[in-house]
């Protein structure tokens, strides 16, 4: 690994992404840890609040857009379900990839709320299926996707960041066009205590939620 060892210059990018799972070894529980809690981020938490957060939407709010650099939820849910599909269904599980990602963002109406949602989570469903046959020594494969070599576990990481940025979006505009509709925690004494698990319509244990 170079330019790791020399604190006066911090490593470049080209020096993080040198950075491969063979170079380390990741202990077993650690590596089946990151695999479960990436199945229950996007499958439990980040879907049941895009879901409350695309369900509070007033009419006429699915397609709102800001400006034209902007988009719209309709827009970040088709995004998230061509993502989640390349990256895992096709990147990792090796199925075909179909993927339209300019149509995502060119789309200005379409579908409803309840359709795209149910591609989401049809999506996710898939995802997940994926992501549930993979063990520690599968994170040490290499893919290719969107014509980059990475890691399996690259990809997997990749996909629940990208997620939870864009869940963040669509819950934004979801209290901006609903005050008050969409509430996650209850901040009393401090300790934000989740409510969203109230929301899901999938059982969650109870010592998985953060």
């Amino acid at each position: 690994m170079t330019g790791f060892r020399n604190v006066a210059q911090p490593p470049t990018f080209t020096d993080w992404h040198s950075v491969l799972p063979e170079d380390t070894q990741m202990p077993m529980d650690l590596a089946q840890t990151f695999i479960a809690r990436s199945r229950y981020y996007l499958q439990g938490e980040y879907r049941t609040k895009i879901r409350a957060a695309v369900e509070a939407l007033p009419a006429g709010a699915l397609w709102w857009r800001a400006n034209d650099q902007s988009n719209s939820v309709g827009n970040l849910l088709m995004h998230l379900a061509g993502n989640i599909r390349q990256w895992i269904v096709a990147g990792v599980g090796q199925a075909p990839d179909r993927r339209n990602r300019a149509g995502e963002f060119a789309a200005r109406d379409g579908a409803t709320a309840a359709e795209l949602l149910d591609v989401l989570e049809k999506a996710l469903d898939d995802v997940d299926a994926v992501i549930a046959k993979l063990t520690p020594d599968d994170l040490a494969g290499r893919r290719t996707i969107q014509g980059r070599e990475i890691s399996v576990l690259e990809a997997v990481y990749h996909v629940v960041e990208h997620f939870a940025l864009h869940s963040g979006q669509i819950i934004l505009l979801s209290k901006m066009h609903a005050p008050g509709a969409v509430r996650f925690y209850d901040d009393a004494g401090g300790l934000a205590k989740p409510l969203w698990p109230d929301l899901s319509r999938t059982p969650i244990a109870a010592d998985q939620i953060l």
